[in-house]
């Protein structure tokens, strides 16, 4: 998967990994792909209702070692 732009939000309580992925969405262009990190466990619903409600694309998700990592392409 050819990734643009990495987002570290581990450490961040909700709201603030939806905050920030908003934020770094808008760095990237429409097709590109945003990696987000986090460990919130309420971050897994929350940016996949995200994407879905922003018309992104929720590529993947998967959880390594207690972080959550979220592949999202920007519609």
């Amino acid at each position: 998967m050819n990734v643009t732009k990495v987002l570290d939000a581990t450490g961040l309580a909700c709201p603030m990994p939806i905050v920030k992925t908003k934020k770094a969405m808008k760095d990237i262009e429409t097709g590109e792909v945003l990696e987000i990190h986090a460990t919130d466990k309420g971050a897994k619903g929350d940016l996949t209702a995200w994407a879905k409600s922003g018309g992104h694309e929720l590529l993947e998700h998967k959880e390594e070692d207690d972080v959550l990592k979220f592949w999202i392409q920007k519609g």
